[in-house]
Formats: structure tokens, sequence, C-alpha cells
């Protein structure tokens, strides 16, 4: 498995010829799959313009023998905006992305999203989760790997969470490899 980020909220997991963009800012960048965390009820209309599948809305899918979960953020959803969590399985590790979260998670859905192999967590303050927030979310959900996302620098983050980390380009791993982690979090450089 390899994760890349792009920025922001943008990642690309790929495993073989099977990928899952998170969260693409334009249509540059192609994958199988692609997983939005937030849309905007108003004027999204990616899925309709696209031949690859988006999952954008709360539910269960699956799409190359991938299983997506989809879990509304009703606190932070607006008539404008829908905010969705998910949950990912595939090749035996639980993905998280909690993508445009801006307060701490309730206990449904910490229940739901508990355990993670790899969490993908905002940490970059308003409009997303402060630093210490997320650390302490990162913590109660007991992920192996910790993936920022939306920060400028991670520092206060790390600070929060008591770790350090090296940035990598792009993170390669099996499932054995974060099995045994616990809390660790990759800082993945913008390509």
């Amino acid at each position: 498995m390899v994760i890349t980020y792009f920025g922001d909220g943008c990642f690309r997991l790929q495993s073989g010829d099977v990928s899952i963009l998170t969260n693409p800012d334009n249509g540059r960048l192609k994958a199988d799959v692609i997983l939005k965390t937030i849309i905007s009820t108003e004027t999204d209309v990616a899925a309709e313009a696209s031949d690859i599948p988006v999952i954008s809305f709360p539910g269960e899918y699956e799409v190359k023998g991938i299983e997506f979960f989809g879990f509304p953020i009703t606190g932070e959803s607006t008539e404008k905006f829908l905010k969705t969590a998910y949950a990912v399985w595939w090749e035996d590790m639980k993905f998280v992305f909690l993508g445009h979260l801006s307060s701490p998670i309730d206990a449904a859905l910490a229940e739901e999203f508990g355990e993670p192999d790899i969490l993908f967590l905002p940490v970059g303050g308003g409009p997303f989760l402060d630093p210490a927030v997320a650390a302490r979310i990162a913590k109660q959900l007991e992920a192996r790997v910790v993936i920022p996302s939306f920060y400028k620098e991670p520092d206060e983050f790390l600070k929060a969470m008591g770790k350090k980390a090296e940035i990598l380009e792009k993170f390669v791993f099996k499932q054995k490899d974060v099995a045994s982690e616990k809390s660790r979090p990759i800082i993945l450089a913008k390509n």
C-alpha cells in the first residue's frame, strides 16, 4: 500500500492497480474511486460528470472489493454543506477519514471508528480540529498510525501527541508493518 499527500485533505491510497483519491480539488488526479468528506449541496456535481465512482454521502458502498461506510457529521452539516466521515476496509485494514471535522466526535462514532490501522485527521485548527483536540481523538480511537491533514505546520499537533515524526515523501507499508504501532504520527510531504 502507498499513501501520497497532495495537500489539504487530498490523499491517494494505492495498492497494485487500485486506488482511492480523497477530497480532490480538481480533476487532474486520477483514481478508481473518489471519496469526498464534504460536498456543497448547491454546487457539487462532480459525480454527474465523471465515469469514476464518487462516494460523497453517508451509507454503505463496495467498489472493487473495498468496503466504504459513511457516517453523517450531523452537528457540523448545514443546508449548504454535508460532512461525512468514513471507515474503509481494504486489504484487512481499517482506514478512517475524518475529513473536514471541526469538533470532537460523539461516542457512537468513536465506537464505529475505534482502533483504525490508519487515521486521517484534520489538525490545523479553525475551521478544522484544534491540534490538542485532534491529539485527544487520535488517542481515544487508539489509531495505529495517524496522518494529519489540513495544516500549515504539524508542530502543535505533534507536541500535543507527545511524539516526533519524520517527513516522508510517501508512506509505503503492508498490514504487518502497522499492526504493532500505537498512535504513530506520519507526516507526508505535499506532492
